[in-house]
């Protein structure tokens, strides 16, 4: 069993999630429009050119879920998954996902985005695990504060570590798929890095590389 390992959001989906998230909020009046939409493009942007705070983003993103009683974020999940994250669901991502899952691979997606907007898509997709964010709990209330390491660029890698040592499994004829250059630290180090759709940094970067480079766009 090999481990394939996939970003989630421009890769899986066509499109990002969390973004799509702070969109949703936005247009359903649960935050301020404006102004919550031009933090969530200006932290959008960071990401893209590789400039990201991550703790700044997190403090901006998780602050919605401490707000709200988790019953009422459920319902709206429940609408952004059926609004926003069906349609942007790829059949080819889909394929290749079930073209694993026949080799008997251990499916697992990694993500920067949290816990509470990506667990539902995870189980859409039936994977085996998903490694996210977390947004700290306590008393299963949202603190609006982020648990322990963030998984975004290195923080993936660490996270990522901390599972394989708690459950066995190792990077022998490992995958890894992604779009994003901000995904190097982890394309590194498994044995078959694989670009999806990718920015120009990760595309110049795979092609010096001789790295794989397939689409999952129609």
């Amino acid at each position: 069993m090999s481990l394939a390992i996939f970003d989630l959001d421009n890769t899986l989906l066509g499109g990002d999630s969390d973004h799509a998230w702070g969109e949703f909020l936005a247009a359903k009046g649960i935050v301020d429009a404006d102004t919550y939409k031009e933090a969530n493009d200006y932290f959008y942007q960071q990401y893209q050119q590789g400039g990201l705070d991550i703790f700044e983003f997190l403090e901006f993103a998780l602050k919605p879920l401490a707000n709200h009683p988790k019953e009422q974020l459920q319902q709206w999940h429940q609408q952004f998954m059926q609004e926003v994250i069906e349609p942007i669901m790829l059949p080819k991502a889909k394929t290749l996902l079930d073209e694993h899952r026949a080799k008997g691979d251990y499916l697992l997606i990694i993500t920067a985005t949290n816990l509470f907007v990506t667990e539902p898509i995870a189980k859409s997709l039936g994977v085996d695990h998903i490694i996210a964010t977390l947004p700290e709990q306590i008393n299963g209330v949202y603190t609006g504060k982020v648990e322990g390491t963030p998984c975004f660029q290195a923080g993936k890698v660490e996270r990522l570590n901390e599972w394989l040592q708690q459950t066995g499994h190792s990077l022998k004829g490992s995958y890894f798929y992604s779009d994003s250059h901000n995904d190097l630290p982890l394309l590194e180090i498994v044995d078959n890095p694989v670009v999806v759709d990718a920015d120009e940094k990760l595309t110049a970067t795979a092609s010096a590389r001789d790295w794989p480079i397939i689409s999952l766009r129609d």
